[in-house]
């Protein structure tokens, strides 16, 4: 599985799905090893940063350099658990771990309210200003139970993300 040449064995197929706790079918994971081997272009077995942001969709993605930070150096059965967080079939907590992981940037398990004004700086941009930034995520804070000095583990991400309806997906189309 680590040569990008070879092809997935039975085996290997249900190796990765339990890995990825069955987010994909085995349908969609030849489809995601044949995405991986297309991205894999030195043929070594694991994709770099700069061979993830060939993908455009991933280019353009406002928070590409803070998942470049979970993504360099991925071999395939990693590859699929990290997609994992975005399939329809993911639990909450699944996502909710994604997430945590996402904005827990200097990854010591907690989460500062810099770090959180880091995150909506870069999906905001210029849109709102610093300020704006301060008293949106403040009130956020202040409704969950939370202040601006609280620091955040994964269980309080989970308490403020458990009833929001979270919709975290991508389809893998399968040929």
């Amino acid at each position: 599985m680590g040569n990008t040449s070879s092809m997935l064995t039975q085996y290997d197929i249900e190796e990765v799905q339990d890995h990825c706790n069955h987010s994909f079918s085995q349908q969609e994971i030849v489809s995601l090893y044949q995405r991986f081997c297309q991205l894999d272009r030195n043929g070594c077995g694991f994709i770099s940063a700069d061979e993830f942001m060939s993908v455009p969709e991933f280019a353009v993605n406002p928070l590409s350099q803070r998942l470049l930070r979970m993504l360099d150096g991925l071999n395939f059965k990693e590859f699929v658990a990290f997609l994992s967080a975005f399939s329809s079939r993911a639990s909450l907590q699944q996502k909710v771990e994604f997430i945590f992981k996402v904005y827990d940037s200097d990854g010591n398990g907690k989460v500062t309210f810099n770090e959180m004004l880091d995150i909506l700086r870069d999906l905001t941009g210029q849109f709102i200003s610093k300020h704006q930034r301060e008293e949106v995520l403040t009130q956020v804070l202040e409704e969950a139970g939370y202040t601006n000095d609280s620091l955040l583990v994964q269980a309080d991400f989970m308490k403020i993300l458990g009833n929001s309806g979270l919709k975290m997906e991508v389809e893998v189309p399968v040929d």
